[in-house]
């Protein structure tokens, strides 16, 4: 790592952590990028030749890299180990045992098959904190199967309540389970790092499933089914038992989303759109009341919002307190000041130009973090990390690329 580099990453609360990031794609991958954000060193190791996938998926720029892979891989450095060979896993093995942190998203036992698994690094590396992501878990009669989070999205069963009644279940346009299960995967290192720093623990295995990470976002789905046997159906654009919680079409073609299941909310919410009969109906007082005339409302609601653009239904819903909001594009995002007043992107340079990324988050007050590279090239820096993080010489770095251990 640079001077420069090292100077803007220490201002992070992971600065000095070293992190190894197995794996391609998306869910290992947003693990990395988070911890990387806030000051860790993540080294992501790639097969020679190709690197991960994602560097050439989606919209690609001029010269077929990737806008993604930039905002993903952002502030990590590239290793190119080519792991289905004796010398390159040994090389990783090196790599691991200066680790303090890894994150794998390989196929169960894949790990394993290489020499690689965390076993074997209970007696060199005992501090090591060992994260694993994969679809079903690393146990299971599900877990040598492949999880890919469009699958793993339906057996945790968000897809079967997403969508409308009757219909195909909808895929929002989103690998959302892999985000998930990344973000459940930084939960496991940061409460793994404070267990052997506070307790004294050493380090542990982390094992995160993108099933799982999906099924810890179903709220109260299964206390329902399981205490009153009432299983939770798909609802459209509404919120099965909460009235009122719906989208509305607008006079310009918008859609505008309010939420005004509080009591007093929705009084004024119907006297904002000129029922008071509504707001005063004591057979609407309460949500219990309310859910059994949602289709009464809704359609108040729809005639309300039909008869105004999206704008003046909102500024008179923000003048009553009544939770409301746009349906956003990204392009209205963009523009929008709130996100701008609230540092939602940040710039980098990749090469010599700046490309705008998304921010991330918490933010943290005296230590946040921040994006100061785009993602790296691939193996960009396969003998600097070589020689900062085992001390290799120029001879021995030679003789691993001879030998075909590193591209």
């Amino acid at each position: 790592m640079s001077k420069s580099e090292s100077s803007e990453t220490s201002m992070g609360p992971l600065h000095g952590l070293r992190v190894l990031e197995l794996g391609q794609l998306v869910a290992g991958p947003t693990a990395g990028q988070m911890l990387a954000y806030y000051g860790a060193d993540v080294v992501k190791i790639e097969p020679p030749g190709r690197g991960d996938p994602l560097r050439t998926w989606r919209v690609l720029d001029d010269v077929g890299e990737s806008y993604w892979w930039h905002s993903i891989s952002r502030n990590k450095r590239s290793v190119t180990i080519n792991l289905g060979s004796a010398e390159g896993q040994n090389l990783a093995r090196q790599l691991i045992q200066a680790s303090d942190v890894v994150v794998e998203n390989f196929r169960a036992g894949k790990m394993e098959g290489w020499g690689l698994g965390p076993d074997e690094f209970v007696s060199s590396n005992p501090e090591l904190i060992y994260t694993r992501v994969s679809g079903y878990g690393q146990s299971g009669p599900y877990k040598d199967r492949l999880g890919f989070a469009s699958a793993c999205e339906g057996v945790a069963g968000f897809r079967y309540v997403n969508g409308s009644p009757g219909e195909v279940p909808v895929r929002p346009n989103l690998s959302l389970g892999d985000t998930l299960a990344g973000m459940h995967a930084v939960i496991g290192v940061l409460l793994a790092l404070q267990a052997r720093h506070q307790l004294q623990m050493g380090g542990q295995c982390i094992d995160v499933s993108i099933v799982e990470s999906v099924f810890n976002m179903m709220e109260g789905v299964h206390p329902e089914y399981a205490g009153a046997a009432i299983q939770r159906e798909p609802s459209g654009s509404t919120l099965t038992g909460i009235v009122p919680t719906n989208t509305y079409r607008c006079a310009d073609g918008r859609f505008v989303v309010i939420g005004g299941n509080g009591d007093s909310i929705f009084k004024r919410l119907m006297q904002v759109a000129q029922r008071d009969d509504l707001a005063n109906d004591p057979r609407l007082a309460d949500n219990p009341g309310r859910v059994r005339h949602e289709r009464q409302i809704d359609g108040a609601l729809q005639a309300w919002t039909s008869s105004l653009d999206a704008a003046d239904v909102l500024n008179q819903l923000a003048a009553a307190e009544v939770p409301a909001g746009p349906i956003n594009s990204i392009s209205d995002i963009a523009e929008d000041p709130h996100f701008q007043a609230r540092g939602a992107f940040e710039t980098v340079q990749v090469r010599g130009e700046e490309r705008q990324i998304p921010a991330m988050h918490p933010k943290l007050s005296k230590t946040p973090g921040h994006s100061h590279r785009g993602g790296p090239a691939l193996g960009e820096h396969t003998e600097e990390v070589l020689n900062e993080w085992l001390k290799a010489s120029d001879k021995r770095i030679a003789a691993w690329r001879t030998e075909g251990a590193i591209g």
